[in-house]
């Protein structure tokens, strides 16, 4: 049996990276049909999947992602272009923005003289007031 193993280090810390894991299961469930498990640990996660023809592991903690996964016969003749795809979706998840994760300080408003000519910024058209809906 062709045998899958991807390894992925990240800095995301332990609860962000089962949100991670938790979201690549739904993908796997969706997209693939996949029967996914997942056990909650103290210091680690452990996602079965399995599926006609494939059966695997994800291992999940604070530091790491580590999915090992057998393919039966018909699978096998695709396993790179298998581990290619699951390994672009982790990538895709760990680099995705979190919500959790802090957004950048919006940019300061520019100052209200154009300093290159020393004059006054024109003047922002004044907004009518929005009005109030009545119930």
């Amino acid at each position: 049996m062709p045998d899958i193993h991807i390894h992925r280090e990240h800095h995301l810390g332990f609860k962000e990276a089962r949100k991670v894991a938790f979201s690549w299961a739904e993908k796997a469930e969706e997209k693939f049909d996949m029967e996914c498990t997942y056990e909650e640990g103290e210091k680690e996660d452990l996602l079965t999947f399995t599926r006609t023809g494939v059966k695997g592991t994800l291992l999940v903690d604070a530091h790491q992602f580590e999915m090992k996964a057998q393919l039966g016969f018909l699978l096998g003749a695709f396993k790179d272009r298998i581990e290619t795809e699951i390994g672009e979706q982790l990538d895709a998840l760990l680099n995705a923005p979190h919500p959790s994760a802090k957004k950048p300080a919006a940019d300061k408003k520019k100052a209200a003289t154009d300093t290159d000519a020393g004059k006054p910024a024109p003047k922002a058209a004044a907004k009518p007031a929005a009005k109030a809906k009545k119930a």
